[in-house]
């Protein structure tokens, strides 16, 4: 009888052991995968691993296309797809003329401009918390936003008008913006490239 358990249990554990091996050395090889990595003005002969590749290869950001149409929704979430305390979208490009309705789908929210993250000239709104606002926007550039009582929580939009005349002064009144954030601090800079 006890022969006969350790035949039963003698093989088992060889098949764990060897599987465990067979697997830790797939693992491996997925992670040692070869591949070129070529920056500018370097010859592209190079081989690296995937781990070195990530490291130095940059990340692609998905730009933002011009919205269709001249009326455009955005969202006040508590949660969305891309995390919480959000307008959806958050970023939008839209035409000169156009009008974005806020729609407070959840509870205490508004949409309110930020000073100093709009283009020069242009009209800033301040909406009431827990109430739909629309804007139309007639002068060109970015404009920031923010929902006032989430801004620590990153709570902020982009909306693109037409071309972006005002990025750089944006991208420089960004910094001090994101001081304020105790959260998705990463937010304004995601937003901005996305431009």
């Amino acid at each position: 009888m006890k022969n006969k358990k350790f035949l039963i249990i003698l093989p088992l554990c060889f098949l764990l052991l060897f599987n465990g091996k067979k697997y830790d050395q797939a693992v491996k090889e997925r992670l040692q995968m070869p591949i070129k990595i070529c920056l500018e003005g370097q010859e592209c002969g190079n081989v690296a691993s995937a781990s070195q590749a990530v490291a130095t290869a940059p990340v692609e950001v998905k730009k933002v296309e011009l919205s269709e149409g001249s009326e455009h929704i955005v969202k006040m979430l508590n949660t969305g797809d891309g995390g919480q305390m959000i307008f959806e979208p958050a970023v939008i490009k839209v035409s000169k003329g156009d009008t974005i309705h806020f729609k407070a789908v959840d509870a205490s929210h508004n949409s309110a401009t930020i000073q100093g993250m709009i283009p020069e000239g242009a009209s800033g709104w301040n909406g009431a918390i827990n109430m739909d606002i629309s804007v139309t926007l007639d002068t060109e550039g970015v404009y920031v936003y923010q929902c006032d009582p989430h801004v620590m929580m990153a709570m902020i939009g982009v909306i693109q008008v037409g071309e972006p005349v005002n990025i750089n002064e944006i991208k420089e009144a960004s910094k001090s913006l994101k001081s304020n954030f105790v959260m998705n601090t990463e937010r304004i800079e995601n937003y901005l490239n996305q431009l």
